[in-house]
């Protein structure tokens, strides 16, 4: 991969970790609710998950859509429905100053790490990467496209937590935090626009 190539991988790679979409959103609404110390391992099971995804996806997982079409058909609606219960999960949580700290926790780094599995903007991207930066699929240029999301990927989503964080100040009062809440939901619905319509 000449120089050129690499920068173009580096440009796609923050362009499409830094826009809006169901990570990014989840994690601002985590840095909003438990701050940034305790949205850190959600922060790095996002980075280091979907770059192991990445790997995974070029070395073997995309040879297996190619054989079975209607693999990813279901992968995708399991992926919808899923982000449907986590935005009624985002909807309804409150922080834990509230007194339900027993119910309102931050996605662990292995829940984050997961999620990218059923994450569908994660998907496009894996795959676009693939298809567009090693398509030969050769494990070389394969794990170079992984390792630059890796580097890109974990600085990129923490621009979210901290936005999140921000705005504890302004989220203050319950009654802020739930609109706050409700607005992230219905965003991470919005999210699922490209999608279910593309």
């Amino acid at each position: 991969m000449n120089i050129e190539i690499l920068i173009a991988l580096a440009l796609f790679a923050f362009a499409s970790s830094i826009s809006p979409g169901p990570n990014n959103l989840m994690l601002m609404s985590s840095g909003a609710n438990f701050g940034f110390r305790k949205t850190l391992p959600h922060m790095m099971g996002v980075g280091l998950g979907f770059t192991l995804m990445v790997a995974l996806v070029g070395i073997g997982i995309m040879q297996v859509f190619d054989l079975f079409p209607a693999s990813y058909l279901i992968l995708k609606w399991t992926s919808v429905v899923y982000l449907f219960y986590l935005a009624y999960k985002v909807a309804t949580s409150t922080a834990p100053e509230s007194g339900q700290s027993e119910k309102a926790k931050p996605f662990s780094f292995i829940q984050a790490s997961l999620f990218q599995w059923v994450n569908p903007k994660a998907w496009t991207m894996a795959l676009s990467a693939i298809a567009i930066y090693a398509p030969q699929r050769d494990l070389q240029s394969v794990l170079l496209v992984a390792l630059v999301f890796g580097i890109v990927n974990i600085p990129s989503v923490s621009v979210w937590v901290i936005l999140g964080q921000k705005l504890q100040s302004i989220l203050s009062s319950v009654k802020r935090l739930r609109l706050f809440n409700g607005v992230m939901a219905l965003l991470l619905i919005a999210s699922l626009y490209p999608v279910l319509f593309d």
